[in-house]
């Protein structure tokens, strides 16, 4: 039979579940959409901004549960590097992506055509692996086999350029393939499971350590935590991993940047369990947590392993199967009354840390502007417990991860080591449309917002009910808080002014104003009103972050205790010189 590429390309993207692409058309790929067209399956998404699609693409991937993957449909050259910072993101967090781009003719022989660059290399450092299709009878192969390096060990972003004339011209095919999903790799290291079982028996004061990669194991690493009476802290990105609601959960991170409650569980650790998570910058709050030597370290990726911190027993394997073993064994042993450290009472020292922590920020005077800690919990008072939350980058994702907890069930989406601004407006998009029983919001700052913020057109198109939370204070509030200190000054961080009652009807999204702690309650219910009507809605709050969180406060005490001796006497004398100058 004679098949077009983009037939072919259609094909083997049903197959592997593909519900949606995000991109534009463009002349290198107009033959593709034209099929994706006709897809029943496969709904083509029209976006403002490649980098939006992307955006969007990883957070389908994210909340989909396995249900399906995120997928790009890109014009050749801008279109990938638009879209690169969506794709750089999934790729340091862990998400798989299938990327399809077009490409320049291959068969014509002319030199400087139309977006004539090697997309193949730009994607090198973007991506699992890219691939660059010359024949009609290698898409459908090609296709497969890209997903597949996406969803194996560790996922990430794979991209597929199709060049015009293999998306244009029909050729003969053989029999097309059908898709058959990559399996659970099993694990068998018994023997290191023993181990690690024999490490946390012995442990006086054991812990947990929890990051994205962990998340599909939450309910086993419950009860493992339960059995051994450890604390459970978590990754930013893997906040979903386990239950805040849990009686053992203390927080995010567990060093000088966690809240009192992880720092305190964790104070005396003596062996940690760390499961999906490759201790990265922002997890260990600049590297300021002290691992102890009994680590336990289990990843999918073995290449994680000792990177930062040595482990006494590597354990390389899904998650879940993992933590699955380990039970199994600790089971076998005997209860945490009969150990060393047991009957510690560690649940009712996390729960009067934690509600002592928020009792702090509720007492803060927030002069008239909404007091964070009494927007969140009106946020979470209100707010569906399996809601998806979209977080973007600033000050406003850390107020987030130490003052809404996520309970069972509930989803939190947010950019880590990539750590682009402007994630959530489309991830939100991405998001409802995967899952779109559930309640999602966003919550994000003025200045994140400010750069992906027309995508609620699209948003508005769809008949998307999303509630966008912006935090507006007029500038970028995490890095003038990390300037105020040491320089006494935040040069270049100032928001130019924008009226967001105007950028809403602009869009077509719905405008609620909470100006202070006295309209929380009915301006999230109004917004919730306006979701539940498939409406879009900014709200637009009047955040006041005068208060430091932990994070900030301990990121910063930690950098500055690595600089060199001289370093930190230059900067002591610069921050002293201009506070008597004013």
């Amino acid at each position: 039979m004679k098949k077009t590429g983009a037939w072919l390309a259609r094909y083997a993207l049903e197959q592997v579940g593909v519900r949606w692409t995000f991109g534009i058309p463009g002349v290198h790929n107009t033959e593709l959409y034209d099929e994706l067209n006709e897809s029943e399956q496969i709904t083509p998404i029209l976006v403002t901004h490649e980098g939006c699609g992307a955006f969007a693409a990883d957070a389908v991937s994210r909340v989909a549960d396995g249900a399906t993957i995120g997928a790009l449909a890109l014009v050749p050259a801008a279109g990938l590097t638009h879209a690169a910072s969506g794709i750089g993101e999934a790729m340091l967090a862990g998400i798989p992506m299938i990327v399809v781009t077009g490409g320049i003719r291959r068969d014509t022989g002319q030199r400087y055509q139309l977006h004539d660059i090697d997309q193949l290399a730009i994607a090198k450092v973007l991506t699992k692996a890219a691939y660059r299709v010359l024949r009609q009878q290698d898409v459908v192969p090609t296709i497969f086999d890209a997903v597949r390096v996406a969803l194996t060990g560790e996922p990430g972003p794979v991209l597929v350029e199709l060049p015009l004339d293999v998306l244009l011209f029909p050729q003969e095919v053989d029999k097309l393939p059908t898709w058959t999903p990559p399996p659970v790799p099993p694990f068998d290291d018994l023997r290191g499971v023993q181990q690690a079982a024999d490490l946390l028996c012995a442990a006086h004061n054991p812990g947990i350590f929890v990051g994205w990669g962990g998340r599909n194991a939450a309910a086993i690493l419950a009860k493992i935590a339960e059995r051994i009476e450890a604390p459970v802290a978590t990754t930013l990105q893997g906040q979903a991993s386990f239950a805040h609601d849990h009686a053992l959960h203390a927080g995010f991170g567990f060093g000088r940047s966690a809240v009192p409650a992880a720092r305190n569980a964790f104070a005396h650790c003596d062996c940690l369990l760390a499961v999906g998570t490759r201790f990265a910058e922002i997890a260990t709050g600049s590297y300021g947590v002290a691992v102890p030597r009994a680590l336990i370290h289990a990843d999918i990726n073995p290449a994680v392993f000792h990177a930062n911190y040595p482990a006494a027993v590597t354990l390389a394997g899904d998650a879940k199967v993992v933590a699955e073993s380990l039970l199994r064994e600790l089971e076998r042993r005997p209860a945490p009354s009969a150990r060393p450290g047991g009957g510690r009472n560690v649940a009712a020292r996390i729960a009067a840390d934690k509600a002592a922590y928020q009792q702090s920020w509720f007492t803060h005077d927030s002069g008239g502007r909404v007091n964070p800690a009494r927007f969140f919990a009106e946020l979470r008072r209100q707010t569906a417990t399996n809601a998806i939350v979209a977080v973007d980058d600033g000050n406003h994702t850390y107020l987030t991860a130490e003052l809404f907890p996520i309970p069972a069930g509930g989803s939190l989406i947010v950019p880590t080591d990539f750590n682009a601004m402007g994630y959530a407006v489309p991830a939100a998009m991405g998001a409802k449309l995967a899952q779109p029983e559930r309640e999602t919001i966003a919550i994000v700052g003025d200045g994140a917002f400010l750069m992906t913020c027309m995508e609620i057109v699209t948003v508005v198109s769809l008949r998307l009910g999303i509630v966008y939370y912006v935090f507006r204070d007029g500038e970028l509030a995490q890095i003038a808080q990390a300037q105020r200190l040491p320089y006494r000054r935040a040069p270049c961080t100032t928001i130019g002014g924008i009226d967001l009652k105007a950028l809403a009807a602009a869009t077509g999204a719905a405008w609620v104003p909470i100006e202070n702690d006295e309209r929380l309650a009915a301006g999230i219910s109004q917004a919730r009103g306006h979701a539940a009507e498939h409406r879009p809605v900014i709200v637009e709050v009047a955040i006041d972050y005068s208060k430091h969180t932990a994070f900030t406060e301990g990121t910063i005490r930690t950098n500055f205790r690595r600089f060199p001796l001289a370093q930190k006497a230059r900067m002591l004398a610069r921050m002293l010189g201009r506070t008597i100058r004013g």
